[in-house]
């Protein structure tokens, strides 16, 4: 026979369901993996379904555990605006994740989260910085930035700012290498850049659009601030956003008159819950910290 619904279970549901794993899941909530397990267990035969497919790489929704969450995030958004309507002065409770791309989120967001934090001391945000943009159709992140606007209706995508690249070197690789007088140069220098198959993007290929020959992109990784400390040992040049290579004096923008590349960067949330408060009121904290540094991404 099937049991009532716990609204617990449904919150480890909800959980997993975000997360992908019964571990990072009971980190989210501050318990261990067997206690999340548990509740994944009884929930499924409170329904008399399977919630889950379990992989070596974690727990993928079923097309029943799929009807759940929708149901279960309503559940949840409800139990949230209750909670922040009877007790206003708490502020925003939960956690909102935020997958970010590495100069956005480590140059800019993380050091003016603060004031977020102060006026919500029962929220916690989790920023992602890895390169491959976590799916927010499977619940992995709440918010996205990223240099590429979605074509799925499901999310609503806004403009946030432009912002600008050029191409960095030091004074002592300037001295030392061959002279570069136009960007035609570039081609016989040694730059760091990203991992190829990691070029998930076109918008991040910055050195096949200035017509470098990725033969001599022999610094590879997947950050852009390891990119940027290659290029300030002198070893290379780098492409990198003007506002990260602000922060690191020694680096000298080359040809930066003829030199520069425009990107956007755009904020994606899924559009059923644009109006959730928590999401809402991030985005906005996002977009006016944005607004008010227009100088720091016009460089």
């Amino acid at each position: 026979m099937k049991r009532s619904l716990d609204w617990r279970n449904l919150q480890f549901f909800l959980a997993v369901a975000r997360s992908g794993s019964l571990s990072e899941a009971g980190r989210l909530l501050g318990v261990d993996h067997a206690t999340v397990g548990r509740h994944i267990v009884s929930l499924e035969t409170s329904v008399g379904k399977t919630l889950f497919e379990r992989h070596l790489r974690g727990y993928a929704l079923t097309r029943y555990g799929q009807d759940l969450l929708t149901t279960a995030e309503a559940m949840d958004r409800e139990a949230t605006q209750v909670a922040q309507a009877t007790n206003p002065a708490h502020g925003l409770t939960g956690i909102v994740r935020i997958n970010a791309l590495e100069g956005f989120a480590n140059f800019f967001l993380a050091s003016r989260i603060g004031p977020l934090m102060t006026d919500n001391p029962a929220l916690t945000i989790e920023i992602l910085t890895i390169q491959q943009i976590v799916a927010l159709s499977r619940r992995h992140a709440d918010i996205a930035i990223t240099v590429m606007p979605s074509v799925d209706d499901r999310f609503v995508c806004e403009k946030l700012t432009p912002y600008y690249l050029r191409v960095y070197a030091t004074r002592a690789y300037l001295d030392r290498e061959k002279t570069i007088r136009r960007p035609d140069d570039f081609s016989s220098h040694l730059f760091a850049g990203y991992v190829d198959e990691m070029i998930f993007m076109r918008e991040l290929d910055y050195l096949g659009h200035l017509g470098v020959s990725r033969k001599m992109v022999r610094i590879q990784n997947s950050s852009v601030q390891a990119q940027m400390e290659a290029a300030c040992s002198g070893l290379c040049m780098a492409v990198l956003p003007t506002f990260v290579a602000a922060t690191r004096p020694e680096l000298i923008a080359v040809l930066p008159h003829q030199v520069r590349l425009e990107r956007h960067y755009w904020l994606i949330t899924r559009a059923e819950e644009q109006k959730t408060a928590r999401i809402e009121q991030v985005c906005s904290f996002i977009r006016n910290e944005v607004q008010n540094s227009e100088t720091l991404f016009a460089l």
